[in-house]
């Protein structure tokens, strides 16, 4: 049968806390929406998001399906950038399937109707607008990932029943390429559209699947437009069995895979589930858990991700963050553009964080090499990834000279579990908190974007929460 194989979100460390927007513009505000670091784009948390997928699945994916509606680059593939970064056979074919909203669910409907034994579709967004703009507020910023697939009820954490999809052309939310700013029509208008065009799709969907809607036991209705999903849901005569607009805000393009995997986190065998995607028009599709959705969660949930974010972002950080604000960067020259070919020759180390181990001593270099620095050894390594190791800042050093978007640069050397040792920058963490002793993981960031071209690292970030008690066990 086919159906999910795993599945699993990405929610950054950052929380902008909507009465600091109020209390800056004036009004009130509830609640905190989720915010990607100045490092962070919709590339990066869709790689965070795909790590903890594939960490769940135990098939590697022969498709990758990427969908934004905010990609790092036109004309080039982004996928492929995942790809690298998820270290996938190069035979698993990468796409994009961005530039909507839709266009996320859409990737998930298409994976469960391939041929394909697993597909890898992550989906990411990083929503804002106009300073003080509702968009703004309600926004946030995130990534899912699911792999969809072929197996049987242990292989799978949800059958996919079937489901229906209602399409019709309509103005109602539109960005052009470049813009900041995302333009809505009249709301009453797009209200109207999308609800009759989910009513048809629900509809449609139950018949296909031979259920009636009290055989469904919760619905998650995911879309940008406000009004729409609330006057859907009063129609359907339920609450969104997963809600996330107070801790998370809309996240676009991935809010229906991150309601998904968040239900799922929590669910128990024998659940119908119902996804639900108002956008340009209306997708359902139906699942049943299985036995495998309480084996199978995921090393990191999003509810643990929510309670372990920091609220205290101050608002004119975000604005510069952002680009609407920036702010006077230290006096130094700001980085020159990537090399391509030099990418090109070091992928795995790059986009991978693959060292080298010497196998005779098992000495662990980083970045790899040819040469052992113990015995003095030449071309006797084996490739290590390193990208899921822990390690402990030994030393740090805040640097407020070096060029950078969001000041101080903090970087620290880390000696590894298992060996190796680097100096790397570490993310998510102010110059007052962190200390020699932490403990840290690997995350893939953008380390600057020049001519461009975004060059993307990893740099080091604290464990925190429940991953830390784990870390500091194996550590």
């Amino acid at each position: 049968m086919r159906g999910i194989i795993s599945a699993a979100g990405y929610v950054p460390y950052w929380r902008l806390d909507r009465a600091a927007i109020a209390a800056f513009h004036g009004g009130r505000g509830r609640g905190s929406r989720s915010v990607a670091s100045f490092d962070e784009d919709t590339t990066t948390l869709a790689v965070e998001a795909g790590r903890l997928a594939l960490a769940a699945s135990p098939h590697p994916p022969s498709t990758l399906w990427f969908a934004t509606a905010a990609p790092t680059y036109l004309e080039k593939t982004n996928a492929t950038v995942v790809h690298a970064a998820l270290r996938l056979d190069p035979s698993t074919l990468a796409v994009d399937a961005g530039g909507a909203v839709r266009s996320g669910i859409a990737a998930l409907r298409n994976a469960l109707h391939s041929a394909d034994p697993a597909t890898l579709v992550v989906t990411s967004d990083i929503r804002g607008g106009l300073a003080n703009s509702p968009d703004e507020s309600a926004g946030g910023d995130a990534g899912a990932a699911i792999v969809a697939g072929s197996g049987d009820a242990e292989t799978l954490v949800a059958e996919y029943l079937g489901g229906a999809s209602a399409t019709r052309e309509f103005l109602d939310r539109w960005r052009a390429p470049g813009d900041v700013r995302t333009k809505q029509w009249e709301e009453r208008f797009g209200e109207t559209q999308l609800v009759a065009l989910g009513q048809k799709a629900w509809a449609a969907a139950l018949a296909n699947v031979g259920l009636d809607a009290a055989s469904v036991d919760a619905v998650l209705v995911a879309g940008p437009h406000g009004r729409a999903v609330n006057s859907f849901l009063k129609k359907l005569g339920r609450p969104n069995a997963v809600t996330l607009g107070d801790t998370v805000g809309n996240t676009g393009t991935a809010e229906a895979a991150l309601l998904l995997a968040a239900y799922l986190e929590t669910a128990a065998p024998g659940q119908t589930v119902a996804l639900i995607g108002l956008c340009d028009g209306a997708d359902v599709l139906v699942f049943r858990t299985t036995e495998g959705v309480e084996a199978r969660r995921p090393q990191r949930r999003i509810v643990d991700q929510i309670e372990a974010g920091n609220a205290s972002l101050p608002y004119a950080k975000f604005l510069s963050w952002r680009g609407v604000m920036p702010i006077n960067p230290p006096n130094r020259p700001e980085p020159a553009r990537s090399s391509a070919s030099a990418a090109g020759r070091s992928i795995d180390w790059k986009f991978g964080f693959v060292g080298s181990v010497d196998r005779s001593t098992g000495a662990v270099h980083m970045p790899p090499a040819r040469v052992s620095f113990v015995g003095g050894a030449v071309d006797e390594m084996d490739p290590l990834p390193m990208a899921e190791a822990t390690g402990t800042i030994v030393t740090f050093t805040v640097d407020r000279l070096a060029y950078s978007p969001s000041p101080p640069v903090i970087f620290a050397v880390v000696d590894f579990d298992g060996g190796g040792r680097l100096p790397v920058e570490v993310c998510d963490v102010t110059a007052e908190d962190i200390t020699v002793g932490g403990r840290v993981e690997m995350t893939f960031r953008r380390l600057n974007t020049a001519d461009g071209i975004a060059n993307y690292f990893w740099k080091a970030r604290p464990i925190r929460g429940a991953a830390s008690s784990a870390a500091n066990e194996e550590g």
